[in-house]
């Protein structure tokens, strides 16, 4: 199978309406428009959210919550899952780039590590943010944690 002989499934596609085009197709006259008002004149664009001046829904609905705008969003990785990264690729020090690698975060992901599992690896680890229960973990049985 060659790209240009890829085809719509039969019946999928149809041809559009053709409206002003006369009374002998159908669709002549106001071209579907019914007679005169707003909506039938060229150029005719409704607001999105317009009910024919009921109280549009966005604006009966009461406003709450905010958004903070200086968040910082960390992706979470607990310290089980440094243990069988480090297992498996035999690693003694953890840092954002082999995370990437392992397809565990994005590139522009912020780390934070927590402390949920057990760690029994001495693993020196760099990430932007640890929990007081991973810093404990990692720091008692000989490695580091360094903020970035």
């Amino acid at each position: 199978m060659k790209l240009d002989q890829l085809k719509p499934a039969g019946g999928s596609v149809h041809k559009g309406k053709r409206i002003g085009r006369g009374q002998g197709s159908g669709r002549g006259g106001t071209s579907t428009k019914g007679h005169k008002g707003q909506q039938s004149r060229s150029g005719f664009k409704r607001l999105n959210g317009f009910e024919g001046g009921q109280m549009p829904l966005q604006r009966r609905l009461p406003k709450f919550g905010f958004k903070n705008r200086n968040r910082v969003e960390y992706k979470p990785i607990n310290i089980s899952t440094l243990q069988s990264l480090c297992e498996e690729k035999s690693l003694a020090v953890v840092e954002p780039g082999v995370l990437i690698n392992a397809g565990l975060i994005g590139r522009n992901h912020l780390v934070k590590i927590l402390g949920k599992g057990t760690l029994t690896l001495k693993l020196d680890v760099k990430a932007h943010a640890f929990s007081a229960t991973a810093k404990k973990a990692i720091e008692s049985n000989g490695g580091t944690a360094v903020i970035i």
